[in-house]
């Protein structure tokens, strides 16, 4: 029963650890289309069509010269976003 029970701990235990996070970040250049203040989501109009982002609390907003931004100020803007399963990490205006 020990066996049993410590055998299901340990497999508990590393699926935890294994979906704590893959790490896979994705890059979304083009221009930004669209900020949804109620959903706190963007669109961004890329080559290969529209991806749609989530912002949280930690998402680092910044113009092209490096500067604290508000993300209403880049709509209309190009930008470049780096995400993880579809949460946006930073926004960055480029030139």
């Amino acid at each position: 029963m020990k066996t049993i029970l410590t055998i299901m701990t340990v497999l508990g235990l590393a699926a935890g650890v294994a979906f704590a996070g893959c790490g896979k970040k994705t890059t979304d250049a083009g221009s930004l289309k669209k900020y949804d203040a109620d959903s706190k989501s963007i669109v961004v109009k890329t080559e290969d069509g529209q991806a749609k982002v989530t912002l949280t609390a930690s998402t680092a907003i910044k113009d092209k010269d490096g500067k604290d931004a508000k993300i209403e100020d880049l709509v209309g803007k190009s930008v470049k976003v780096v995400s993880e399963h579809k949460k946006a990490d930073s926004v960055t205006e480029t030139s």
